[in-house]
């Protein structure tokens, strides 16, 4: 099971976290991966400066509505090799 966990603090609200998260969980759904995911909520990850922070196997990246697709099809779906 793949865990993402998406930063929704302060920081990462201002920055779009929601229309990230409700990125990730339709392009989930499109790609039938739900049972090999596990989206969760987290709160300050102390990376603020550039986008939303989402971690996956304690590496943090920068996440933001225009590359959350490109973020998706590189670190997610290249982990779970379909």
């Amino acid at each position: 099971m793949l865990v993402i966990n998406v930063c929704v603090g302060s920081a990462c609200h201002l920055k779009g976290a929601y229309k990230v998260v409700d990125a990730l969980e339709k392009l989930i759904d499109r790609y039938r991966v739900k049972e090999k995911v596990v989206l969760k909520g987290d709160f300050c990850q102390g990376f603020c400066t550039e986008a939303v922070s989402v971690k996956i196997e304690n590496k943090v990246f920068s996440v933001s509505e225009e590359n959350v697709e490109k973020f998706f099809n590189t670190e997610i779906l290249g982990r779970l090799q379909l």
